[in-house]
């Protein structure tokens, strides 16, 4: 349970003003019907969350298990410095939008999930818990629980959410994890 909430908490913290939840505004923009867009961006995010999630489970399985501690907590110090940093609207008519906006979304949404921090929180969290099913699940979660807002609530929604604090939030929760990381490793070794 413990891989499902760290899953959906964090990654729901550090969508928050993420390219991602950027996406979404500019696809409730371009398409009236919501649902499409909401199953576009669930069907994007299983497979995109899914392959990290097994990319993130070869990982730990390849590594020797004392490195592994240091390396996913220094990945956790990354993403939250990673965090600090504002995410830019890159999003510009595509020439996917013609395919409706299921399609759309799905595909705009898997492609801009590639190397994202939301994706890298997920590999890493793959690498820490040995809970694939509730990684995917938590990270799946964590992402609608961010997006769907927008999509109903649109531009009113991000023009009140203070995304300064959301990334500070997001980057002091994944200092904590890495700090978890370590003391779960090392500190309980203790006599």
């Amino acid at each position: 349970m413990d891989a499902f909430l760290t899953s959906a908490f964090g990654v729901f913290i550090a969508e928050i003003g993420d390219k991602t939840q950027l996406l979404s505004l500019f696809l409730v923009t371009r398409f009236a019907q919501r649902l499409p867009v909401i199953l576009g961006m669930l069907v994007a995010t299983l497979l995109n969350h899914g392959l990290s999630v097994l990319l993130g489970a070869w990982v730990a399985h390849w590594l020797p298990a004392a490195w592994l501690p240091w390396i996913v907590a220094a990945s956790f110090v990354a993403i939250a410095l990673w965090l600090l940093i504002p995410d830019r609207d890159d999003s510009e008519d595509s020439r996917l939008l013609k395919y409706g906006a299921f399609t759309a979304t799905t595909l705009l949404f898997f492609l801009a999930e590639i190397g994202d921090k939301t994706q890298i929180a997920t590999v890493v969290l793959a690498a820490r818990y040995d809970a694939s099913f509730w990684v995917i699940i938590g990270t799946t979660v964590g992402m609608l629980a961010a997006n769907i807002p927008v999509i109903f609530a649109g531009k009113w929604l991000m023009d009140r959410m203070p995304l300064a604090v959301a990334r500070l939030a997001a980057s002091v929760l994944f200092f904590v994890l890495a700090i978890v990381t370590l003391w779960a490793a090392f500190g309980s070794h203790t006599p």
